[in-house]
């Protein structure tokens, strides 16, 4: 089913969306970033039918249609393009949802002025490992990083593909119970281990450098040469974590590939989707900073930086 509509896009002072059901809203929810992943995260708060949406994006947005696993979605959510502009008098954000690439941090934090009051709660979902790191001027206890689990791209006509149901980890704290409670039943899980979620996480991340490598889709992980390549990164990951005080698996890298020989072949990461568009890449967030932690614990990762250089070099 195919459900469509057209974005209210609204440029100037947001006069917030009330309707008949407004007893039932939940929270106000303000997202920082609306690629693949920020889409299919509206689209699922959407559908719980119970919050009230801001999307703060660099651009209009005019198509936002998100292809999930039950159907398409097209997003009906209020729309900011600049942090100077004002949100209507009582509006507030109960959470942010931080969902840019981690090189756009710093562009990230410019709404904070706008959306932050004294109970704002702020999820960052971005890759790598830290999280909290990048935003140190907030309270750490506001904080709850998240790692998405669910695969999704952009697909040329704009529409976002979302490959599986919705995903995500997060700590077992106060917070972040409060952030899966946004969401749909089974759709967020809590770790006691969050630490080891995310290096998991990593490691595919990190041998995904690869398919950026060869501008070539999750195929190319399908073949003997470039999985071994591959697991290798992902080993040099699994160590680096290990010293940090993760949980992995000594044939991490093995389980990667079975991840991966378990994706569709015409997969695309997001570190080659910013290739081919030219767009800056997460390089560091990803590869970088196995190296540095791994220079901290005093492990080579001659593969990682192999892979950052080339990376960077493009």
């Amino acid at each position: 089913m195919r459900l469509r509509s057209k974005l209210p896009v609204l440029t100037g002072s947001i006069r917030a969306r009330r309707s008949m059901r407004h007893t039932e809203v939940m929270a106000n929810i303000a997202i920082i970033g609306v690629g693949a992943i920020g889409s299919t995260l509206a689209a699922a708060l959407q559908q719980t039918g119970r919050h009230e949406l801001l999307l703060c994006t660099r651009r209009a947005l005019t198509h936002p249609g998100v292809e999930t696993p039950s159907g398409t979605v097209e997003i009906h959510a209020l729309n900011l393009t600049h942090p100077n502009q004002s949100l209507h008098e009582g509006w507030t954000a109960d959470w942010i949802l931080v969902v840019t690439k981690t090189y756009a941090t710093e562009a990230a934090a410019d709404w904070f002025p706008l959306l932050l009051s004294p109970k704002t709660k702020v999820a960052i979902l971005q890759n790598g490992v830290e999280h909290r790191d990048r935003f140190p001027d907030l309270a750490q206890d506001r904080i709850v990083p998240v790692i998405a689990q669910h695969p999704a791209e952009r697909k040329p006509d704009g529409d976002i593909l979302q490959r599986g149901p919705i995903s995500l980890d997060v700590e077992n704290t106060v917070a972040a119970q409060a952030f899966a409670d946004l969401f749909s039943p089974g759709e967020v899980r809590t770790h006691e281990d969050f630490l080891s979620i995310a290096w998991r996480k990593l490691c595919v991340n990190a041998a995904g450098a690869v398919s950026a490598l060869t501008l070539r889709p999750v195929a190319v992980l399908h073949q003997a040469a470039p999985a071994r390549l591959a697991k290798d990164l992902a080993e040099e990951c699994a160590a680096v974590g290990r010293a940090e005080g993760a949980n992995l698996p000594e044939d991490m890298g093995q389980q990667v590939l079975d991840f991966y020989s378990a994706v569709s072949p015409d997969s695309i990461n997001s570190l080659l989707a910013d290739r081919q568009a030219g767009r800056p890449m997460e390089s560091d967030a990803r590869n970088g900073v196995i190296v540095r932690l791994g220079e901290k614990h005093g492990i080579a990762t001659p593969l990682n930086r192999m892979a950052v250089t080339l990376l960077e070099a493009k």
